[in-house]
């Protein structure tokens, strides 16, 4: 059986946990593989909502193991507390159904000021990146750096104080520079273990327990957060994330070879949002921005800010089909764009007079390049909660059709709601 990656292919919240949550129901196995707290799923079932910004979408559903891979940056506290909600919603969130992989670097307490001191001092000079202030980036910088407490060293009390020390000699430096008062020792230990117990039992080898996994042919869910286009290296940088979170990170962000992924899905909005700074060639600072944004909901999940809201842009898309290799994606949110007269999509580019088929990777570039739109015709009917084909008007079938043209991907989900039954299947992504 194929193992599944989901990835977003455009600036994220494309609707990735309702997909990963109806994938999960045919695997036994959901791994999150990078990025941390920041990002956020909504999921629908039986009418009850779940919000996970940490945890996998796939500890929602009985009888799968869940695991957060060693491409994550995990904050213990924020853990805790996502765990301690979920159990009140009566989720079974137990070290039996989650992993938690023991070369996990940690988020601490210092990692979020830095992020917010950073963050304060560049909106002072105009050149703020609008990240969420959970420490990611920050976490990220001291796992390369090699200076990171990882999970594992919550079990090590012997060497844990001599890894504290060596990180606090960096970040007080920083802190210094930005004017604000040195972390001590002392509180950073407390921090650690007071939640030490909580965090240990979960803790494993988690490659070992995916290798085992995958010879007993149990089929694996791999989960991105974010999206193609927040890719540190593949996204409109600076203006992205701190990991990889194109499709080839699931390997090396849980510990199985590239081998082991089958069929990458993508998962994409039928209209584009982003949010936070940078660079939006398709974006509409008018009624069809409000409209798109009212009635899609587009709040952020973890921070609550407002996304901006702009039509279809298919050379973004094209592009993340290329960079993560998707077979085909999963459409969502077509039923926002039930009721319109008429609907536009992005076909190319001009940048400096001439003709574009591609996102250039300057930033100077990214925010010149202006968006060539072809129109369709609207539909007056509508999707949202269509099961099938024929339960679709024939224009937004046209519509479809014509957006699996231009990106050169097929569709093999169609999302017309946030209910999990309210999708189409077009090809199974676990089916051999």
């Amino acid at each position: 059986m194929a193992n599944v990656v989901v990835v977003g292919s455009q600036w994220g919240d494309e609707g990735k946990g309702k997909i990963v949550d109806w994938l999960s129901e045919r695997a036994d196995v959901v791994v999150r593989f990078q990025g941390g707290h920041n990002a956020g799923h909504t999921l629908v079932v039986d009418g009850k909502v779940y919000k996970l910004s940490l945890l996998p979408s796939g500890v929602v559903r009985e009888g799968k193991l869940s695991i957060i891979g060693n491409g994550v940056v995990f904050d213990p506290h924020a853990f805790v507390a996502e765990a301690a909600k979920l159990k009140e919603q009566g989720v079974d969130v137990t070290p039996e159904r989650l992993k938690i992989a023991e070369n996990t670097a940690l988020i601490l307490s210092l990692h979020r000021e830095l992020d917010g001191f950073r963050e304060d001092a560049a909106s002072n000079s105009g050149t703020k990146i609008g990240t969420t202030r959970r420490g990611i980036g920050p976490a990220y910088e001291d796992k390369v750096g090699r200076r990171a407490v990882r999970v594992m060293d919550l079990a090590d009390l012997e060497t844990l104080p001599l890894k504290v020390d060596r990180l606090l000699t960096h970040h007080n430096a920083l802190r210094r520079g930005l004017g604000h008062p040195e972390a001590t020792h002392e509180a950073i230990m407390q921090e650690l273990t007071s939640v030490a117990g909580e965090i240990l039992p979960y803790m494993d080898r988690v490659w070992k327990v995916l290798d085992d996994k995958r010879r007993a042919g149990e089929r694996i869910l791999f989960e991105g957060a974010q999206g193609t286009l927040l890719d540190i290296d593949h996204g409109t940088y600076p203006f992205v994330t701190s990991s990889n979170t194109v499709a080839g990170q699931a390997a090396a962000g849980s510990g199985v070879g590239p081998g082991a992924i089958g069929y990458v899905l993508g998962i994409t909005k039928a209209y584009t949002t982003r949010v936070g700074e940078g660079p939006f060639p398709t974006e509409q600072k008018n009624e069809i921005g409000e409209f798109l944004g009212t009635r899609g909901h587009e709040f952020g999940v973890v921070t609550g800010r407002k996304r901006r809201c702009g039509w279809f842009d298919a050379v973004l898309v094209r592009q993340a089909v290329a960079v993560n290799g998707i077979k085909g994606i999963a459409l969502t949110k077509l039923d926002v764009l039930d009721g319109l007269d008429e609907i536009k999509v992005c076909t190319g580019y001009k940048l400096d007079g001439e003709t574009i088929d591609y996102l250039p990777a300057s930033q100077g570039a990214q925010a010149r390049v202006e968006p060539i739109y072809e129109t369709l015709e609207g539909w007056k009917g509508t999707t949202a909660g269509a099961r099938s084909w024929n339960a679709l008007p024939a224009q937004a079938v046209k519509y479809v059709r014509y957006i699996e043209e231009l990106i050169g991907a097929p569709v093999a989900l169609l999302s017309t709601s946030p209910e999990r039954d309210d999708t189409i299947l077009v090809t199974d992504p676990f089916q051999d």
